[in-house]
């Protein structure tokens, strides 16, 4: 990770919050769906963590055999690209080295493309593969540099044959201000930057004292994370610590969707979060961050191999998943005021009929929430039955403003025609806003 610190919030005004979804009435309506669904993908492989760490083995002896580190400008760091490189030669992959010059020395991104896929709808992988020049630079970022290269590795094994075009990317000089991947976006034409349908960024993720962090960027990939750690059990948290300082940035810049992982640097970790995920508190997520002890041993086994399987399981499922056509969608854009806490929970309802059967297993909410302090709303979706579904949770470091998200929800078990219902509570004070709109996909 970058030591440039540029530090944002998502915060998006009101006015381009109510624009976001536009409707002809102020009523609930039946509408085509923005968006085609997706059917099930194939089944993500398991990444085997050996694999992961026989690269990151790898990284380790060129380090050892080129001054002790892999630094942009160093014989370091062009071997590592050129070991990245003969792996992925050798899988089948269309690989491009890219130059540019910085502080007068010569840097490399390595782009990586699998055969298929829509040209026109490219998902993208990367990592920065450089290391400061006081260490090896294992978990930053040699954990995300080898995983995304071990995902990229079992594409090839699974002969995977994606809906969309697989894009990978190992990125030169980012410890230097995100050098290289600026020089890539930059000098994309805009209709290449067009075609690039999201970009997913994985740097630091096997830190000794792990947290479970995911960019909350862009609403798809983040929930797509999010169901993969929901699935082993595990609470999430939104990623702050890295905002702006990792090579996502030049592309969200772009206004490509981005997002990611992160498994913390060296923020403090807290008794909640040790609590919830082990480790140590009062502790940096990762100590040797930026040091010479950023060494084979200063790794968490299993946030590296849970997170390294989080990224096939992302691969698969927005790379490879089927289009088809979407169901009937059902909108309010009647405003509903959310009284500040202690109050009651407040409910938008939306009438559904002519729906067939039951409601989908991938029954699709989107929720546009203009408030001045999200981290203070629990949202639910109530089913005609009166059953709730879960859709938010409260959280102290959700500082962010405004909702504005997409959510799939199991509701196979209801049926789908009657009266639907959002419900946000807020649960602290000091901060007010209403429902803008929300919309049911079946």
């Amino acid at each position: 990770m970058s030591l440039s610190v540029s530090r944002h919030l998502a915060a998006v005004t009101a006015f381009a919050v109510a624009g976001l979804f536009a409707a002809t009435t102020p009523a609930a309506l039946a509408s085509p769906a923005a968006a085609p669904a997706a059917a099930a993908a194939p089944t993500p492989p398991d990444i085997p963590l050996a694999n992961v760490k026989a690269h990151l083995s790898q990284l380790s002896t060129i380090a050892a055999n080129n001054g002790g580190n892999r630094a942009h400008g160093r014989t370091g760091y062009k071997a590592s690209i050129d070991y990245v490189k003969a792996k992925l030669d050798a899988a089948g992959f269309t690989t491009t080295l890219q130059t540019f010059t910085y502080n007068s020395a010569t840097g490399y991104n390595l782009i990586a493309d699998w055969p298929g896929g829509d040209p026109n709808s490219v998902l993208m992988s990367g990592s920065h593969l450089d290391s400061v020049t006081g260490g090896a630079g294992i978990n930053d970022n040699g954990s995300g540099s080898a995983a995304v290269l071990e995902a990229a590795l079992a594409v090839s094994r699974a002969g995977l044959q994606p809906t969309k075009h697989l894009r990978f990317g190992w990125w030169g000089a980012e410890e230097l201000g995100l050098v290289g991947s600026k020089y890539y976006v930059n000098n994309l034409p805009a209709a290449e930057k067009a075609k690039i349908s999201g970009y997913m960024n994985f740097d630091m993720i096997g830190s000794p004292n792990p947290g479970y962090f995911v960019y909350d960027d862009d609403p798809v990939i983040e929930q797509t994370f999010k169901n993969y750690y929901a699935g082993l059990g595990i609470a999430t948290e939104i990623e702050t610590e890295g905002d702006g300082r990792s090579d996502h940035a030049p592309f969200k810049n772009a206004g490509i969707p981005v997002g990611g992982l992160f498994s913390g640097a060296d923020y403090t970790k807290t008794a909640a979060q040790a609590q919830k995920w082990g480790g140590t508190s009062g502790q940096p997520f990762d100590s040797c961050y930026h040091s010479s002890c950023d060494s084979l041993s200063n790794l968490n086994d299993t946030s590296l191999d849970r997170s390294s399987d989080a990224i096939a399981y992302a691969i698969w499922n927005l790379g490879a998943a089927t289009p088809v056509p979407p169901g009937p969608s059902f909108e309010n854009t009647t405003d509903v005021s959310i009284p500040d806490s202690p109050a009651a929970a407040v409910t938008s309802p939306i009438t559904v009929s002519g729906v067939t059967g039951n409601a989908p297993a991938t029954t699709k909410v989107d929720v546009n929430i203009v408030h001045t302090y999200r981290g203070d709303l629990v949202i639910d979706l109530l089913a005609p039955d009166g059953t709730a579904y879960r859709l938010k949770n409260s959280s102290s470091s959700d500082s962010a403003d405004n909702v504005i998200a997409s959510y799939t929800v199991n509701a196979s078990s209801e049926v789908a025609n009657g009266i639907w219902k959002l419900q946000v509570k807020d649960v602290a004070g000091q901060d007010t806003g209403y429902i803008n709109s929300w919309k049911i996909t079946f």
